[in-house]
């Protein structure tokens, strides 16, 4: 094993909850200590092939770098298998792909919850939703709640370690006059703050406008996905002084199903938006798996764009690209051969698809198996980012470091979720779930992803040790409010 003694990376090492890949067959093991940082069955497809150009997942070795810039991407309510490179019959995203390429593809990553607001939460904080009052919401829909802003965060942790920090795109961690990015860690805003808006007007279903650069109103009616795209080209093209941190958080695909140039249906949203129509965002009665595609594919060039600019800035190398969905997804996805989506806390609700890169310390054409979550991410980028969490808000993640920069075996940890109505905890290849309807099952999700061969029969034994982790877990976060 390579010295790291004069590595700036790992001037934080001592801290690090040791992990590395194991086959996704074998076991994680118990619970991590919370201070460690498709078509129908009928038509059953396998999973998609390893391409030839993967490999297993190996550290990196004897490298050394700067402290990386990190461009973290969020896609909106995006399904597991909606890329190519996740088993997609139809929808082509090149860049995406190659992203995944160039690093490594995760095959068994999670979100923090299974919808918006709560996964965001997760991921600034690195700690469960349910640890603060804002992360009960499912999803934030009022101002009555959000991020306090005296909650340590990636950003201002980041921050003040030496990093420019900016977030662009959809905040849903609260609204103004009492939450915002910028009071949560961010030197810079631009985006929305609400949950959804309509893509060319920029109005939320309250028919308020939703725009904003800080705090300030910002008035442009392009397509909102173009206005983000060219943002981020901005940033990343700038001449930094130090490393940075950009969150870039699209819309793209959550609904209403507007696509660029859908000048028509944006008008009949806008018009019954204006009308009082509080639901229009929802956009019910439209869309279709045509335009879901075209919208797949226009987030997959968005991201394109970006890259092809951090590329021509000369950052490429030292910057770490992440690519993930928010949380599983929505009507018109591609979840095969995962069963539920989004808002649900079955294999469809919260797996999603997640890529990374740094080319200065990762090697390209890898595959991990490892499961992994949001909080994970955050945990993994302070650490690499020599940033150490503030003690009074232990993180609930692990961070990743020593599996992906040297080799180190995984710690015995579970996942743990927690939705209104629905549980479940991940061990290894094991999953524990309860749903609305109250039972307890067990799922083997190597041998059964779709979650259908329940086996709390045939295991009672692991059944009852699962849920009395996700019980002890439970126990110290908040409760939902009364009659929620």
């Amino acid at each position: 094993m390579p010295s790291h003694a004069h590595d700036p990376i790992n001037q934080n090492s001592s801290s690090i909850s040791p992990l590395t890949r194991r086959a996704f067959g074998t076991a994680v093991g118990a619970t991590a200590a919370a201070a460690t940082i498709g078509p129908p069955a009928a038509a059953a497809q396998p999973a998609p092939p390893r391409s030839v150009e993967e490999r297993p997942f190996r550290a990196a070795r004897g490298r050394h770098a700067r402290r990386p810039n990190i461009l973290f991407i969020l896609g909106d309510d995006l399904g597991w298998a909606d890329l190519s490179s996740y088993g997609s019959p139809d929808i082509r995203t090149p860049h995406l792909d190659r992203l995944g390429r160039q690093g490594v593809r995760f095959t068994d990553a999670y979100s923090g919850s299974a919808t918006c607001s709560p996964t965001r939460f997760s991921l600034y904080t690195g700690r469960y939703p349910g640890r603060t009052k804002g992360g009960l919401a499912e999803p934030i829909a009022d101002r009555s709640v959000g991020l306090e802003p005296t909650h340590p965060t990636l950003a201002s942790l980041l921050r003040g370690s030496g990093y420019a920090t900016a977030l662009i795109g959809k905040w849903h961690c609260g609204f103004l006059p009492d939450y915002s990015p910028t009071r949560s860690g961010w030197d810079e805003f631009f985006g929305n703050f609400g949950g959804a808006l309509e893509y060319y007007s920029k109005l939320g279903g309250n028919g308020e406008y939703d725009l904003f650069e800080g705090d300030a109103e910002y008035k442009d009616l392009r397509y909102y996905t173009r206005i983000l795209t060219e943002r981020a080209g901005e940033y990343v093209r700038r001449d930094h002084d130090r490393p940075w941190l950009l969150n870039l958080n699209f819309t793209t695909p959550h609904w209403p199903w507007i696509a660029d140039g859908d000048r028509e249906a944006s008008a009949e949203i806008v018009r019954r938006i204006k009308a009082g129509d509080r639901g229009a965002l929802w956009h019910a009665d439209g869309g279709s798996l045509e335009k879901y595609k075209e919208m797949v594919e226009d987030l997959d060039r968005s991201v394109g764009e970006v890259l092809k600019a951090l590329k021509r800035s000369g950052q490429e190398q030292d910057t770490l690209v992440f690519f993930a969905s928010d949380n599983g997804g929505e009507r018109f996805s591609y979840n095969w051969p995962l069963s539920g989506n989004k808002g649900s806390l079955k294999e469809g609700g919260i797996r999603v698809p997640a890529l990374l890169r740094w080319p200065a310390r990762i090697d390209g054409h890898q595959v991990s198996d490892l499961p992994v979550f949001s909080p994970d991410w955050t945990a993994t980028l302070l650490e690499l980012g020599g940033a150490r969490p503030d003690p009074a808000y232990p993180l609930d993640g692990t961070s990743l470091a020593g599996y992906l920069l040297r080799g180190e075996e995984p710690g015995e940890r579970d996942l743990f979720w927690r939705v209104r109505g629905e549980r479940a905890l991940r061990r290894g290849e094991w999953k524990y779930y309860r749903g609305r309807g109250g039972a307890d099952q067990l799922f083997r999700l190597t041998r059964d992803p779709r979650e259908q061969a329940d086996r709390s029969s045939a295991e009672p034994e692991l059944l009852a040790g699962l849920r009395a982790s996700w019980e002890r877990t439970d126990a110290g976060l908040l409760p939902y409010p009364t009659g929620s």
